[in-house]
Order: C-alpha cells, then structure tokens, then sequence
C-alpha cells in the first residue's frame, strides 16, 4: 500500500481480511472440537521483541469476574472459526482446567519454568524457539 492511501485510512478500524485488532479478539469467545463454548479470551500477550502473539489467556470460571483463573493457551493452539464467530481448539474442557494457570492475583507467574511447562503441556514448541 502506497504511503499516500495509508494517510487517508480510518485509524479506528478494527480488522481487515487478515489482521485483528488486540481489543477486538479480548472478550471473543473459544470453543471446543464439538463447538461447545469453553471460555472467553481475557487478553494476548505478545512477544517484545518479535511482535509475535505468543499466548492467549482463557478465562472462566469465578462468580461476577471474581476468583477466576486464568489459562494461557499458546496462540498456536487457536484457529479462528467464522462459522462460530470465535476461536476453537482441539481440547476439551477439562483438558484446560488440568492445564498450568494462575490465580487473578498471581503477578509471579510469568517465568520461563512455567513457560517450559505450559509448552510442554501442550506439545506445541515454544515461542521462543
């Protein structure tokens, strides 16, 4: 795209054929192989310093917002389904809940041992591979 028409677009705008916008896919729901709703994604977490999407954390579970937790799923594990209008995966449910989380208030999370152990859990390569 020449640089003139990209003076000229809408800032604002929220997707394109292949792009998202981070505050669009917060709050779009995921769904398991039988397109059962699972959970809602709470927030991505992108790579510093590749500018890759590395995870997206589910969450359920809690009353009114309060005492959930939260499950980073690698990004990788997500297709988007426009049928659904959301994101599936090929788990279930309770495979999730067995998955590494953590709680609202744990901010010590983020470590490369749990990273190691969330791939591991998956059997998807890690990121930063």
């Amino acid at each position: 795209m020449a640089y003139d028409d990209m003076r000229n677009r809408d800032a604002n705008v929220k997707e394109t054929h292949d792009l998202i916008a981070s505050d669009k896919v917060e709050g779009t729901k995921v769904f398991d192989p039988a397109g059962e709703r699972i959970g809602t994604i709470e927030r991505i977490l992108v790579e510093k310093r590749s500018g890759k999407v590395s995870y997206a954390v589910l969450s359920f579970g809690g009353f009114l917002g309060m005492g959930e937790d939260h499950y980073p799923l690698p990004w990788s594990k997500l297709n988007y389904d426009e049928s659904l209008g959301g994101y599936r995966v090929d788990l279930t449910r309770e495979q999730i809940e067995g998955a590494p989380h953590y709680a609202d208030e744990d901010e010590s999370y983020w470590t490369p041992e749990n990273g190691r152990r969330l791939h591991d859990y998956y059997g998807v390569a890690p990121y930063w591979l």
